[in-house]
């Protein structure tokens, strides 16, 4: 299986010879080879293929659509479905494909450089986190998203708030976009949907959702967060929570934007990785 996918994806790079292509064709080998570093092999793939929206224009026909990917691991005795739902975008003229590649996502919500964001109040807000119920939050709406809450083009840090709420991690600060963590339907704080400022608050925040920081990604537990600076530039792009563990304790996450479940931490085989890559480690802390 794993000879015929790198044969499919060999072909596939020389029939598309555009820079995007060559970068999606680069980071499924990352995944291959992320799979055999961890002795893990990709015994089954399936793909399923929903038509979004097309439009025709000049004989030139694009369509959006969206693939969900199913891939049956064997890890050594463990088991396990990864899956990712991808959103591409290909062109035709007279039924021949032009391109064909991953829908380029909205540019992300950013807060103002010059707004300080404020993690420190009088207000006592004690709290238990229930792992569980994040995770089986996680699980619910990795690909099926609440409609309780406005979902955003670069919906990852959202989705990860929404996690920690469902695990009961209080909301402060409402009305102040600069202060505390809080949604409100229609307005919310930055900290709730900018992937760095989330991560500020998990880092510095002496109320309410707040974490310790570790090392490495064995130390953390089910219902953690992983932030990704994929320039390493020092500032985070995006976020992920535990969701399972592999036969080396290493986490599987799930995501928004490019929505994943159960994908393997590192990131390796994604669009976005660079060999800059910088990771934060957070276990989430509370009153229990």
């Amino acid at each position: 299986m794993i000879k015929r996918i790198e044969q499919y994806l060999q072909e596939r790079c020389e029939q598309y010879v555009g820079d995007f292509e060559k970068r999606e064709y680069a980071a499924a080998e990352a995944k291959l080879k992320s799979m055999e570093s961890r002795d893990a092999k990709i015994l089954n793939v399936r793909a399923h293929a929903m038509n979004i929206k097309s439009r025709l224009e000049n004989d030139k026909e694009t369509v959006q659509y969206r693939v969900h990917w199913e891939y049956f691991i064997k890890q050594k005795d463990f088991y396990y479905i990864e899956e990712e739902i991808e959103s591409r975008v290909a062109v035709f003229e007279r039924g021949e494909c032009l391109r064909d590649e991953e829908a380029v996502q909205t540019v992300p919500e950013k807060y103002p450089e010059s707004v300080e964001l404020q993690y420190e109040s009088n207000e006592r807000l004690l709290y238990s986190y229930d792992r569980l119920k994040a995770i089986q939050y996680a699980e619910r709406y990795w690909s099926n998203y609440n409609s309780a809450y406005k979902s955003f083009g670069d919906d990852c840090t959202n989705f990860i708030s929404q996690c920690l709420h469902a695990g009961g991690a209080p909301m402060w600060g409402q009305s102040n976009r600069s202060k505390g963590w809080w949604y409100s339907g229609e307005s919310w704080s930055w900290s709730w949907t900018v992937a760095n400022a989330l991560s500020l608050l998990l880092q510095n925040s002496k109320v309410g959702v707040r974490a310790l920081q570790v090392s490495s990604p064995q130390e953390l537990m089910l219902g953690d967060i992983i932030c990704y600076d994929f320039e390493g530039d020092g500032r985070i792009n995006h976020n992920t929570i535990v969701t399972a563990k592999d036969i080396y304790e290493m986490p599987l996450v799930n995501a928004h934007t490019y929505d994943s479940r159960m994908r393997y931490w590192s990131y390796e085989d994604s669009n976005k990785y660079t060999p800059q890559i910088q990771y934060r480690f957070y276990h989430i802390v509370d009153d229990a």
